[in-house]
Protein backbone atom coordinates (compact mmCIF):
# COMPACT_ATOMS: atom_id res chain seq x y z
CA UNK A 1 0.00 0.00 0.00
CA UNK A 2 0.95 3.41 -1.03
CA UNK A 3 -0.79 6.23 0.84
CA UNK A 4 0.15 10.44 0.00
CA UNK A 5 -0.61 13.26 2.07
CA UNK A 6 0.01 16.98 1.14
CA UNK A 7 0.78 20.22 3.25
CA UNK A 8 1.85 23.47 2.16
CA UNK A 9 3.08 26.63 4.50
CA UNK A 10 2.94 30.06 3.43
CA UNK A 11 5.26 32.77 4.72
CA UNK A 12 7.35 33.27 7.53
CA UNK A 13 7.72 30.85 10.76
CA UNK A 14 5.60 32.68 13.28
CA UNK A 15 3.36 34.76 11.05
CA UNK A 16 2.77 32.25 8.47
CA UNK A 17 -0.29 29.23 8.09
CA UNK A 18 -0.22 26.02 6.43
CA UNK A 19 -2.36 23.62 5.08
CA UNK A 20 -2.50 19.60 5.20
CA UNK A 21 -4.77 17.13 3.78
CA UNK A 22 -4.68 13.56 2.95
CA UNK A 23 -5.80 12.05 -0.22
CA UNK A 24 -9.08 10.51 0.79
CA UNK A 25 -10.13 13.53 1.86
CA UNK A 26 -10.31 12.30 5.57
CA UNK A 27 -8.28 15.43 6.78
CA UNK A 28 -8.34 18.99 4.84
CA UNK A 29 -7.06 21.29 7.74
CA UNK A 30 -5.28 24.90 8.52
CA UNK A 31 -2.38 24.60 10.92
CA UNK A 32 -0.63 27.67 12.10
CA UNK A 33 2.80 28.19 14.36
CA UNK A 34 -0.11 29.06 17.34
CA UNK A 35 -1.80 25.54 16.60
CA UNK A 36 2.01 23.45 16.93
CA UNK A 37 3.51 25.92 19.96
CA UNK A 38 0.77 27.52 21.67
CA UNK A 39 -2.35 25.29 21.18
CA UNK A 40 -5.19 26.29 18.83
CA UNK A 41 -7.98 25.34 17.08
CA UNK A 42 -6.16 24.14 13.46
CA UNK A 43 -4.53 20.45 14.02
CA UNK A 44 -0.85 20.27 14.09
CA UNK A 45 1.59 17.41 13.22
CA UNK A 46 1.90 15.82 16.45
CA UNK A 47 -1.50 15.39 17.10
CA UNK A 48 -1.63 14.03 13.54
CA UNK A 49 1.31 11.26 14.82
CA UNK A 50 -0.90 10.39 17.61
CA UNK A 51 -3.75 9.77 15.56
CA UNK A 52 -1.69 7.44 13.54
CA UNK A 53 -0.10 5.89 16.24
CA UNK A 54 -3.31 4.98 18.33
CA UNK A 55 -5.06 3.78 15.02
CA UNK A 56 -2.29 1.78 13.96
CA UNK A 57 -1.43 0.20 17.90
CA UNK A 58 -5.36 -0.41 17.79
CA UNK A 59 -5.52 -2.45 15.38
CA UNK A 60 -2.41 -4.07 15.92
CA UNK A 61 -3.69 -5.46 19.20
CA UNK A 62 -6.78 -6.54 17.55
CA UNK A 63 -5.00 -8.76 14.71
CA UNK A 64 -2.73 -9.90 17.36
CA UNK A 65 -5.84 -11.12 19.76
CA UNK A 66 -7.87 -12.19 16.90
CA UNK A 67 -5.15 -14.43 15.35
CA UNK A 68 -4.70 -16.09 18.66
CA UNK A 69 -8.20 -16.89 18.95
CA UNK A 70 -9.32 -14.23 22.06
CA UNK A 71 -11.75 -11.78 19.49
CA UNK A 72 -11.70 -8.49 21.38
CA UNK A 73 -15.16 -6.67 21.93
CA UNK A 74 -13.27 -3.43 21.73
CA UNK A 75 -9.20 -1.83 22.04
CA UNK A 76 -9.20 1.83 22.50
CA UNK A 77 -6.28 3.58 23.05
CA UNK A 78 -4.94 7.07 23.26
CA UNK A 79 -1.55 8.76 22.14
CA UNK A 80 0.02 11.80 24.09
CA UNK A 81 2.94 12.95 21.67
CA UNK A 82 5.79 15.00 23.48
CA UNK A 83 7.03 17.47 21.67
CA UNK A 84 10.00 19.09 23.84
CA UNK A 85 13.13 21.83 22.68
CA UNK A 86 16.40 20.62 23.32
CA UNK A 87 19.70 22.56 23.35
CA UNK A 88 19.92 21.19 19.33
CA UNK A 89 16.06 22.11 18.39
CA UNK A 90 12.60 20.52 18.57
CA UNK A 91 12.28 17.17 18.71
CA UNK A 92 9.49 14.43 19.57
CA UNK A 93 10.98 12.08 21.94
CA UNK A 94 8.26 10.33 23.95
CA UNK A 95 4.65 8.78 22.88
CA UNK A 96 2.49 7.00 25.44
CA UNK A 97 0.01 5.10 24.78
CA UNK A 98 -3.30 4.33 26.74
CA UNK A 99 -4.80 1.32 25.40
CA UNK A 100 -8.08 -0.27 26.96
CA UNK A 101 -9.38 -3.65 26.04
CA UNK A 102 -12.28 -5.64 26.45
CA UNK A 103 -11.16 -9.09 25.55
CA UNK A 104 -13.52 -12.23 26.84
CA UNK A 105 -10.98 -15.51 27.50
CA UNK A 106 -7.66 -13.45 28.71
CA UNK A 107 -6.87 -12.16 31.26
CA UNK A 108 -5.21 -8.78 32.45
CA UNK A 109 -1.59 -9.90 32.31
CA UNK A 110 -2.41 -12.18 28.49
CA UNK A 111 -3.78 -8.67 27.48
CA UNK A 112 -0.70 -6.69 28.46
CA UNK A 113 1.28 -9.42 26.40
CA UNK A 114 -0.60 -8.87 23.37
CA UNK A 115 -0.29 -5.30 24.13
CA UNK A 116 3.24 -5.56 24.25
CA UNK A 117 3.94 -7.13 21.46
CA UNK A 118 1.70 -4.30 19.29
CA UNK A 119 3.55 -2.27 20.49
CA UNK A 120 6.50 -3.31 19.16
CA UNK A 121 5.09 -4.48 15.64
CA UNK A 122 2.78 -2.13 14.39
CA UNK A 123 4.22 -0.03 11.36
CA UNK A 124 4.34 3.42 13.02
CA UNK A 125 5.77 2.23 16.19
CA UNK A 126 8.61 1.05 13.81
CA UNK A 127 8.54 4.08 11.87
CA UNK A 128 9.04 6.02 15.07
CA UNK A 129 11.83 4.03 16.54
CA UNK A 130 14.00 6.85 17.83
CA UNK A 131 11.36 7.99 19.72
CA UNK A 132 10.58 6.53 23.57
CA UNK A 133 7.00 5.13 23.14
CA UNK A 134 5.66 4.11 26.85
CA UNK A 135 2.51 1.63 27.07
CA UNK A 136 -0.05 1.51 29.89
CA UNK A 137 -2.97 -0.89 29.78
CA UNK A 138 -5.99 -1.44 31.01
CA UNK A 139 -8.72 -4.36 30.96
CA UNK A 140 -12.02 -4.81 31.43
Amino acid sequence: MIRHAQAQWNGTLKEGNGHVKTETGALDSAYSFKSRFEGGGETNPEELIGAAHAACFSMALAAALTMAGHSPKSVATSATVHLNKFDNGWAINRIDLETTGEVPGIDAAAFETFANGAKANCPVSKALTGVEIHLKTNFK
